[in-house]
């Protein structure tokens, strides 16, 4: 076979469903065997779309997602997409045509060197310029992009690769020198983890997106069972815990619940689990958990020590220390007693500052929107958010009951992200309801994506939430910078409703509160993609708030 039949079948070899691309010159013989092979391809409308949407795909299943996209502009175009998914530990192969191989380096035209681009934020990247070397590269970054600490590879192939032909076989496994598939750890660090929760007062679980990708969730519960320990999680953790449990304290960090940020400050023993102590949970690093002991579990050498020093450090594969864990914990008797003063007291955090917010006469309030979405959405309903203040409301009142049904962009927030992610979840997850909640600052960052859906009848619903500001940074400015709203004001912005009509998508818009209950409930149940623009007020505050350079206890819990 040729190479571009290679890369196909090495698609299908890796259970490859279906790819989120765009075409050009230097993948036209790729693109040409996807038409005759019939493979599942969507075509998206910019390639930053495809990555995004490749990883909505790979966010939802677990699965690796795969972009394509032709060489210069294509593979640039993928970058944000990519940095996306690598700050976030999600698992990528994206596949760039390169010029063919007597042009490579000569500034040909649409030439990029998208290895070099990509080099910070990919786990490897490859650059083929033998066919022959196809089965065994793409095997090498499949393996790459999904174990471990997952993440995105790049795999930028040479026009000429394409028409070269091959013998095809595809490796039954891989060696890579100096990567090792195995990341069983020191089952001693896992005994004296269990040591330390069983000798502490007050311990507390932090849980991060690591939870999430390596599906350890429900060992997560098991633990919180047995023990009672209260539990908070980090954006990227949502949904590891339902909002209803028993003893969860909801989101820590920068717009964390009071009870959860609280809860840091006077705990004994942190336990955090698969998460970075990124600078939007710990705030002011001399000031975080300043009673407490640290024990961390992580798969990732690399994150051990970089941000807060751990006392304990149990490294490896969640899959393999959390089952463990749950057994040494079981030789400390019921410890649910021990802890149980501690637990009450975090549950009379919670009641002494819940969320809450202030409702203004006539208008919809961006929290009152999300509560309502959570009433009327169906229970596996997959959430999917954009970035600025609408992300940060529905982290707090989403309530996300299972992991993989809460996808957002944590560490890189890129604007931007939300519409294609929830078209590639949706492709993944046809039987479920995917419903995006995105600004009217964020949609036209990659709007022409509605295009996408329409085209290929990916039944998301849009929901704008729509406050005729840049939300986040105009709260920065109105609380930091004297209410001086430097460019971030969007009066008489994009009529969206003709816009998502414009490009063949149904619309409506909601704007008054008595009716929303029904629009809503219209809008969530109508066939195919929907944008439903939401009309709110644009003074609104993400509260608690840790305002930069503070302690987690230093929250501001109410607007002037």
């Amino acid at each position: 076979m040729n190479g571009a039949q290679a890369v196909l079948e090495s698609l299908r070899k890796e259970g490859v469903r279906v790819v989120f691309g765009y075409p050009g010159g230097a993948v036209l013989d790729l693109y040409d065997a996807i038409y005759q092979e019939k493979f599942p391809h969507i075509l998206v409308r910019h390639e930053q779309g495809a990555a995004h949407a490749a990883d909505g795909y790979a966010r939802a299943t677990g699965e690796v997602g795969v972009a394509i996209a032709t060489s210069g502009p294509g593979g640039t175009n993928l970058v944000t997409g990519i940095a996306t998914a690598y700050m976030d530990s999600v698992p990528l192969v994206c596949i760039t045509g390169q010029v063919g191989n007597p042009y490579i380096g000569k500034d040909s035209f649409q030439e990029a060197d998208i290895c070099g681009i990509t080099t910070p934020i990919t786990k490897h990247n490859y650059l083929v310029k033998s066919a022959k070397d196809l089965p065994q590269v793409l095997k090498e970054a499949f393996v790459i992009a999904r174990t471990g600490r997952p993440g995105p590879v790049t795999v930028d192939i040479a026009k000429d690769v394409f028409t070269q032909e091959l013998d095809y076989a595809y490796p039954a496994g891989v060696h890579l020198k100096g990567y090792s598939e195995d990341f069983t750890g020191d089952a001693a660090m896992v005994e004296a983890a269990a040591e330390a929760i069983a000798s502490a007062k007050r311990p507390l679980l932090i849980l991060g997106g690591g939870v999430t990708l390596s599906d350890t969730a429900g060992d997560v519960r098991e633990i919180l069972d047995a023990t009672g320990i209260p539990a908070t999680t980090t954006l990227m953790g949502i949904g590891c815990v339902p909002k209803a449990r028993e003893n969860f304290l909801g989101m820590a960090g920068m717009h964390g619940t009071y009870a959860a940020n609280m809860a840091i400050q006077e705990c004994d023993l942190l336990i955090a689990v698969g998460m970075r102590f990124d600078d939007r949970v710990t705030s002011r690093v001399e000031g975080f958990a300043p009673r407490a002991k640290i024990v961390h579990f992580e798969v990732d050498p690399v994150e051990i020590d970089k941000n807060i020093v751990a006392d304990c450090r149990v490294l490896g594969d969640l899959r393999w220390s959390l089952p463990l864990l749950k057994e040494k914990l079981r030789a400390h008797g019921d410890l649910r007693a021990r802890f149980s003063p501690w637990s009450r007291c975090t549950v009379e955090m919670n009641n002494e500052q819940p969320l809450s917010y202030k409702k203004q006469e006539g208008l919809i309030m961006p929290q009152q929107l999300i509560e309502m979405v959570n009433e009327l959405a169906a229970d596996d309903a997959i959430i999917v958010t954009d970035v600025g203040q609408h992300q940060m409301w529905a982290a707090q009142y989403c309530d996300v009951k299972e992991p993989r049904r809460f996808l957002t962009s944590g560490g890189l927030g890129t604007m931007g992200y939300g519409l294609p992610a929830a078209i590639g979840a949706k492709v993944a997850r046809p039987g479920q309801q995917v419903i995006l909640f995105t600004g009217d600052g964020s949609i036209m960052m990659n709007c022409q994506e509605i295009a996408t859906a329409a085209a290929n009848d990916v039944a998301v619903k849009i929901i704008v939430v729509h406050n005729r500001v840049l939300g986040m940074v105009t709260q920065w400015q109105r609380m930091f910078y004297g209410k001086r709203y430097s460019q971030t004001l969007l009066p008489g912005s994009t009529d969206l409703v003709k816009l998502a009509e414009a490009m063949g998508v149904k619309a409506c818009r909601i704007k008054d509160p008595a009716r929303l209950r029904d629009d809503l409930g219209a809008a969530l149940t109508s066939e195919g993609p929907m944008l439903i623009d939401v009309i709110v007020p644009g003074n609104v505050d993400v509260l608690p708030m840790v305002p930069g350079g503070k302690s987690l206890d230093e929250m501001v819990l109410e607007s002037e």
